[in-house]
């Protein structure tokens, strides 16, 4: 798809048509990774980088409790 560099302000920009944000699973307000290497650049979806305590934050009060759970073997290549 060839898309055209236009004046933004001071800045120039280049719009995305909503086919294209479908396609690639974006929507308004999704950030992007830039890579610029040999003249080309590359756009992807930027990956959530997500802390742990507002993880926590979001998880529901009164869970069930798993009793035992930390005594159960390694499934994997977990290592304490």
């Amino acid at each position: 798809m060839r898309l055209n560099i236009q004046k933004w302000g001071n800045s120039a920009a280049v719009r995305l048509p909503s086919v294209m944000l479908a396609q690639m699973g974006a929507r308004i307000g999704d950030a992007f990774e830039v890579d610029v290497a040999n003249g080309q650049a590359t756009i992807r979806l930027a990956r959530p980088k997500y802390k742990l305590a507002d993880l926590l934050a979001e998880m529901p009060d009164g869970l069930p409790r798993v009793e035992g759970w930390d005594a159960l073997p390694d499934v994997g290549q977990e290592q304490c």
